[in-house]
């Protein structure tokens, strides 16, 4: 495991991937082809009871944990679609006096969350890069909830999202993060975990030791509260902006 690895010090702004506003990105296509970009096995992985099991039945758990920071009437923004009910979860959270927005990179997965988010008026997907600075508008969402994102991009482009999902943030708003974290010493799922970083997810290692507020300079701005569930191997990551 890559347990040295920190985050980028330089200012992720510096640092925006070389891609067009809508091309899937070349690390998605080589690493996650077969689990977010085939029509073959979305719909496999998309059961919740698939989630479920890959979470170590925390799913559920973790959903609840991270919709409850949210209120009704909130401007809502998700940073790339989740497979399970998480998409529907929000947008009920927030209800029709609210709005929730889900932008993703994959084209097919933008038309899977449209499909399962269909008859609530106050949701919308796009397909944008979260690494891209002119994807979002600065100052453009009351809340941003980032699930399950930040262990799936490599270290530049993780910089990057996490710098342009907090700009996104309005003065008093609030950001989420929940993704993986380093277990336990003694926790019994630990070398399982590490033989499924190492063959599933190559760039969670790099995650695992990383503080998720210290990643931009812009993490300053906020007040930050970290919880770890399940014996650490996951992370809540709550942030108010100052203002």
């Amino acid at each position: 495991m890559l347990a040295g690895m920190t985050q980028i010090s330089a200012d992720p702004a510096m640092m925006q991937p070389a891609t067009n506003a809508c091309a899937v990105p070349s690390y998605l296509s080589r690493t996650y082809h077969w689990a977010y970009l085939s029509h073959r096995t979305l719909p496999w992985l998309d059961k919740e009871w698939v989630v479920s099991a890959i979470l170590w039945g925390n799913a559920r758990r973790l959903m609840r944990a991270a919709v409850e920071e949210f209120a009704p009437g909130q401007r809502l923004l998700q940073a790339a679609c989740v497979y399970g009910p998480f998409s529907r979860l929000l947008a009920e959270r927030v209800g029709d006096t609210g709005a929730l927005e889900v932008i993703d990179v994959a084209p097919i997965q933008v038309a899977n969350a449209r499909r399962k988010l269909d008859g609530l008026t106050h949701a919308e997907v796009r397909q944008g890069d979260l690494a891209r600075p002119d994807c979002l508008a600065p100052e453009s969402h009351e809340a941003v909830c980032c699930f399950f994102l930040l262990h799936e991009v490599p270290p530049v482009e993780r910089a990057c999202i996490v710098h342009n999902l907090l700009g996104a943030v309005e003065p008093g708003g609030k950001i989420v993060f929940v993704d993986y974290h380093r277990t336990r010493p003694w926790h019994p799922l630990r070398p399982v975990m590490a033989q499924v970083f190492r063959w599933l997810e190559p760039f969670a290692p790099s995650l695992l030791d990383v503080d998720i507020t210290a990643i931009s300079p812009r993490g300053e701005g906020f007040e930050w509260k970290k919880t770890t569930l399940f014996g650490g191997l996951y992370q809540k990551v709550v942030g108010v902006r100052r203002g």
